[in-house]
């Protein structure tokens, strides 16, 4: 063969391996409204960056005479390139190709790119859209799964990896997304769950359809199980750029430093009245949040989901930090097991990645009830005590008002090793509110006042009382347990001098194989 037909051969089979399974199934891909699996990489990636690998594997199953039907890239487009100038790894699932179901060749693929993100430390990004295992191929799928699960696990905490699910992911599927620390998922097309419809309706007698089962919004509002939705794919791919520029690319570095103007020293005279007269009425933590971040800019992370607790990205004076605040307009900004699980792995995943946390504080304490306790609130109120009694990185945590019983130690308080402590003079820290403590300090003489008017005068008087010693943060600071009592406007200039001052600090745990988190 001469060589001008050798570069032709070769030209020739790039081309048919960027048709994936044919221009009939990718039009029905698009009729779907679904992008395919090049196109969405093409958005992701910075222009011109992407190289591919393994665009030639075909898979090598005989089964059910599927060695007569074989299509080069073999269901996923794997390879690495950038985002921003930051180098990432990424694979795409192409359900042009046998519905992008996971063959044994396909699970070497994404291992391989998983392996050299290890090795390069960089994150790696998965674009699922899969009918699951190819049921052919029997049991070499179901390892092909395990091969990557075991990589997930491995990387886990060593370089980020984040998913987006496009299309169907189920079965077995879902648990490579699951193994990764966030989750993208759009509102149209994309669905996750374990058992489908017919297999609930034969199990259980249920009738549920896919959307109700596994799509997004269920996922984002009831399961937690995604972090991020997004309106469209376009949207969604937006999102996980977005993301890639609050996070390092691995656990030995620090998240990229983004230059602004936002005066370090800038004052907001809106947050020293933002704090209502009546201590049960609520403000929006979100507006306490974009007035103290840089350009007000907030990146959210699980919107949706518990939203009595507040996590996501944003920077102070360049820095990218991790803001976990109790939302005082949903259920009053307790904690409950869905806020507390959701808290405590945001936590970790900040600590494993060098990110500094500040915590806004507003939180009357921990949801009462017996549908709480049967759900384990006391172990999921565990995990996010314990995710910021280990974490190493710099923490600051801001009393804004109430800080009562379990929950003010939960909330990154002094003696969880957080760094510095500040309060607002509107801060209450304490065992319970008045009212509650009054019953309790109080309870037999009340019982023995028969007449209800003295009875409510003596009532209120205790709890003047005990709102004059503990309705202030005074108390608190003068154990030392507050560091510093600030005025509500100049909030930014103490988080980020606090910041700067701790940027070289360095804090170890005692040796250990692992620790043993309760799940």
């Amino acid at each position: 063969m001469a060589f001008e037909e050798k570069i032709k051969e070769l030209l020739d089979k790039r081309s048919e391996a960027k048709m994936g399974g044919g221009q009939k199934r990718i039009d029905k891909q698009h009729e779907q409204g679904k992008l395919t699996a090049r196109e969405r990489i093409s958005l992701l990636l910075d222009p011109g960056s992407f190289e591919e690998f393994d665009m030639f594997v075909a898979h090598r199953c005989s089964n059910f005479d599927m060695q007569k039907q074989s299509f080069l890239g073999d269901g996923v487009v794997t390879g690495s390139g950038t985002i921003e100038g930051r180098p990432v790894y990424v694979f795409a699932q192409d359900f042009t190709v046998f519905a992008g179901s996971l063959s044994e060749t396909m699970s070497l693929k994404i291992c391989k790119i998983m392996d050299q993100a290890m090795k390069t430390g960089a994150p790696v990004i998965g674009l699922n859209d899969s009918g699951g295992a190819r049921i052919q191929e029997g049991c070499n799928s179901l390892a092909g799964y395990a091969e990557i699960f075991e990589r997930n696990i491995l990387a886990s905490g060593v370089v980020p990896q984040i998913s987006a699910i496009f299309g169907p992911c189920a079965g077995g599927a879902v648990y490579s997304p699951a193994l990764t620390d966030f989750i993208f998922m759009t509102k149209e097309n994309s669905y996750m769950f374990l058992t489908g419809p017919k297999v609930v309706k034969t199990v259980t007698g249920e009738d549920v359809t896919v959307d109700k089962l596994g799509g997004a919004m269920v996922h984002a509002t009831k399961s937690g199980v995604a972090h991020f939705v997004g309106e469209t794919e376009e949207k969604t791919i937006e999102m996980i750029r977005d993301l890639v520029s609050y996070i390092p690319s691995n656990n030995f570095e620090e998240a990229p430093y983004v230059p602004t103007e936002d005066p370090i020293d800038r004052l907001e005279d809106s947050l020293n009245s933002i704090i209502p007269e009546n201590p049960n009425e609520a403000y929006d933590m979100k507006e306490v949040i974009t007035d103290i971040v840089d350009n007000g800019k907030f990146l959210e992370v699980h919107q949706k989901y518990a939203p009595n607790l507040i996590v996501g990205f944003a920077r102070f004076g360049g820095v990218s930090v991790g803001i976990v605040a109790n939302q005082p307009k949903a259920m009053a900004g307790v904690l409950d097991c869905n806020a507390s699980r959701k808290g405590g792995r945001f936590v970790r995943f900040c600590d494993a990645f060098n990110i500094p946390i500040v915590t806004l504080v507003d939180v009357p304490g921990f949801l009462p009830g017996t549908g709480q306790e049967y759900n384990g609130v006391i172990v999921h109120g565990a995990k996010m005590l314990f995710a910021y009694g280990e974490a190493t990185v710099p923490k600051v945590t801001v009393t804004l008002r109430k800080s009562y019983g379990g929950a003010h130690i939960v909330m990154s308080c002094k003696q969880l090793r957080s760094d510095i402590n500040y309060a607002w003079p509107t801060a209450q820290i304490a065992v319970m509110g008045a009212s509650g403590a009054t019953e309790v300090l109080y309870g037999r003489q009340l019982k023995e006042i028969t007449d209800p008017e003295e009875q409510a005068k003596f009532a209120a008087q205790k709890e003047a009382e005990y709102n004059e010693k503990f309705a202030n943060p005074y108390n608190a600071a003068r154990y030392g347990y507050i560091d510093d009592i600030i005025e509500p406007r100049n909030t930014r200039f103490r988080v980020i001098r606090a910041l700067q001052m701790l940027s070289t600090k360095k804090d170890a745990l005692p040796m250990k194989k692992h620790n043993n988190i309760p799940l």
